[in-house]
């Protein structure tokens, strides 16, 4: 697949800078697999559009304060996955100035990777500020808006944002299951080649219970919350261990074998989870409801609004 097949156009206005008063006031444009008329609903209408006997499964991780400001040269780390230990790997900016063995605050690089990644160390637990994506312009009043409502283990330096709208009122009208992804730069991080095959994943952390994986196994139908529970699921499916890494890249004719159902907010072209979507969707019916949800007028990325495929 041409990498510009994941190319659309979006009006720089239907870029939530904000999340939703309410989550579960955002909207949810509900479409068939494969093609079909789709429907506008508010995610609140969730429960009633699931088919019975649907297993709803999370991304329970939860963001770092990964963002961390250095001085002398000014610039910043993001801290994207904790190694072990006080060690972490990050990216660092601006790289050319920036020196291994050098401490700047309380953050120690250690060996620059390519890429504006380093191997550091740091000293202390991350006190940053919560990691927002660059097309966020607007300052976010109360952090824990970044973070999902079930968001338990931290270590992600990104939100699942599929999870954002979800309020406990409305989880606990669900069948819900449990899964840990810890989000890292593979989820932001475009595709820079001409195509989809050329482009490697550096792969994320991964755990999921025993007890958990059974249900989900065994569950007549399920609904991922998001390409990070998706990537989780169609790993395991596939006889990957409980708990591991996953460099699974999911583009146009995968064969899905533990999703029937995915939830997923709009995403930015020339990414890859534009091109999951566009595996469980298909390409043209992904086009064709973006290019509705354009026309609709939705709200797109991190704090926008959702889509259920079904």
């Amino acid at each position: 697949m041409k990498t510009n097949e994941l190319d659309y156009e979006l009006p720089p206005e239907l870029i939530a800078q904000r999340p939703a008063a309410n989550r579960d006031e955002s909207r949810l444009l509900v479409a068939p697999r494969g093609g079909g008329e789709p429907r506008h609903r508010r995610f609140r209408d969730l429960p009633g559009e699931l088919p019975q006997g649907t297993l709803v499964v999370v991304n329970d991780t939860r963001v770092v304060p990964a963002r961390m400001q250095i001085e002398a040269p000014r610039g910043e780390v993001l801290l994207l996955e904790r190694l072990g230990g006080e060690e972490w790997e990050g990216l660092a900016r601006p790289t050319r100035r920036l020196r291994p063995g050098r401490r700047y605050g309380d953050v120690e690089l250690i060996e620059h990777l390519g890429e504006g990644r380093w191997r550091l160390r740091l000293h202390g637990e991350p006190a940053g500020e919560v990691p927002l994506p660059p097309y966020i312009t607007e300052p976010l009043a109360d952090p824990e808006r970044y973070q999902t409502t079930y968001a338990r283990e931290q270590g992600s330096a990104a939100a699942p944002t599929a999870g954002l709208h979800f309020t406990p009122e409305l989880l606990a009208q669900l069948d819900v299951a449990r899964v840990t992804l810890h989000v890292g730069l593979d989820t932001f991080r475009p595709v820079a080649s001409d195509s989809l095959e050329e482009h490697a994943l550096h792969g994320e952390r991964y755990t999921v219970d025993e007890a958990a994986w059974k249900r989900i196994s065994k569950a007549e139908r399920v609904l991922a919350v998001g390409t990070t529970t998706t990537r989780v699921l169609e790993t395991l499916a596939r006889g990957g261990p409980l708990t591991g890494r996953t460099d699974l890249f999911i583009t146009p004719g995968f064969e899905f074998r533990r999703v029937d159902h995915l939830l997923t907010n709009f995403h930015l072209p020339r990414s890859t989870l534009l091109a999951l979507v566009m595996a469980f969707a298909g390409i043209e019916e992904t086009r064709s409801l973006y290019e509705h949800a354009v026309a609709e007028r939705y709200r797109f990325y991190s704090f926008g609004d959702a889509m259920l495929i079904l």
